[in-house]
């Protein structure tokens, strides 16, 4: 049965209503809330922004081992990214065990990210900088602990998808719609970096 049917006759064989648009439900639905989340990133970061440039006593606590961490981070953030394309890409061609390789890796690079999240939280807690210190933990822990969730939501979503595309009842299209969430998550956190992290300096 091809993907188009599945979407119409849905995963227990009931029929479903297809989508009117040009595109599956799925992946119009994951577009929608992408649209909407990153209007909710760019609001928080414009103010942030507003803060950051109109706080004359900001606090700048990086140094330059948690600038490092952060470029691990981000290293390990793009590498997720492109275990992911090879997920989609292999289940578009049919190579199952080879997807769900792709998919494990692209877990684990996001467990890693969180753990090297955590670690620096944990390090920062020690400096006495919390949410509760001031303006900056306020906007970082917000901001920071935000995109840390959609990164766990991601992790937790792709083990979902993995089972379910092992067991057949999800298609190559299910797992290119969880992509677009998690290059989303990735692209968001292009824009957290230098201006949440390299902004913040000490100097």
């Amino acid at each position: 049965m091809s993907e188009s049917e599945m979407a119409v006759h849905g995963h227990g064989g009931a029929l479903m209503e297809e989508s009117p648009y040009a595109i599956p439900s799925h992946k119009l639905t994951i577009w929608l809330f992408i649209i909407s989340d990153a209007v909710t990133f760019g609001a928080i970061l414009f103010a942030y922004g507003y803060l950051r440039v109109a706080t004359p006593d900001w606090q700048t606590p990086f140094r330059s081992a948690s600038i490092i961490n952060a470029a691990i981070m981000t290293f390990v953030l793009i590498t997720s990214s492109l275990t992911m394309l090879g997920a989609v890409d292999a289940s578009k061609a049919g190579d199952r065990p080879k997807a769900l390789r792709f998919l494990a890796s692209t877990m684990v690079l996001g467990l890693i990210f969180a753990g090297l999240h955590i670690h620096e939280w944990l390090g920062l807690f020690d400096e006495g900088i919390k949410l509760s210190s001031g303006l900056f933990g306020q906007a970082f822990f917000s901001i920071t602990g935000l995109h840390l969730l959609h990164v766990i939501t991601g992790v937790v979503v792709l083990a979902v998808v993995a089972r379910k595309y092992s067991s057949g009842s999800l298609t190559p299209g299910h797992v290119e719609t969880i992509g677009l969430y998690w290059h989303f998550v990735d692209l968001v956190w292009m824009f957290v970096v230098p201006l949440v992290y390299l902004t913040n300096i000490a100097r």
